[in-house]
């Protein structure tokens, strides 16, 4: 009888997961599986579940010309965002820690549990959006905040 090292011994095979952006790029890249579902919606920004599993959900977003989501965190959740057209407008933070981010098709934003921003299309275009949401799905809580002021809209 021999001894084997434990770091020779091969363990059970544990499954990859794919971080949030790749998997949000990946659904970008196959129109297919989700434009069949956008719509847009005068009144509010449109949202719908393109694909759920017990690790994830990816949701299709629409924004037209004003749209806006209120400062929210994810609670627990975090996950990630893909512009897939059009630009919008990324707050992060509350209060005086406020950073802008402005995003246009092919960027990407990452969050995670008690990230708080603000997303709106302060352009004069629509946007669509996928976003990849872990650790408990598509949470949004409600933060208090001073909004930093918008953007004019340029041609």
């Amino acid at each position: 009888m021999f001894a084997v090292p434990e770091n020779t011994i091969a363990l059970p095979e544990t499954r990859v997961v794919p971080h949030p952006v790749r998997v949000a790029l990946a659904f970008a890249a196959r129109r297919e599986r989700w434009a069949h579902l956008l719509r847009y919606d005068p009144d509010h920004r449109f949202a719908t579940l393109v694909e759920g599993s017990g690790d994830q959900e990816v949701w299709l977003m629409s924004w037209l010309p004003g749209q806006r989501t209120d400062l929210h965190d994810h609670g627990l959740t975090s996950g990630a965002f893909t512009v897939v057209s059009g630009s919008l407008t990324e707050v992060v933070g509350s209060g005086a820690s406020q950073a802008l981010h402005h995003l246009r098709a092919g960027q990407s934003r990452v969050f995670g549990p008690d990230y708080a921003h603000q997303v709106r299309n302060d352009g004069t275009d629509p946007a669509v959006t996928l976003h990849v949401y872990r650790d408990g799905g598509r949470t949004m809580r409600p933060v208090r905040y001073t909004p930093i002021p918008e953007t004019p809209a340029t041609s």
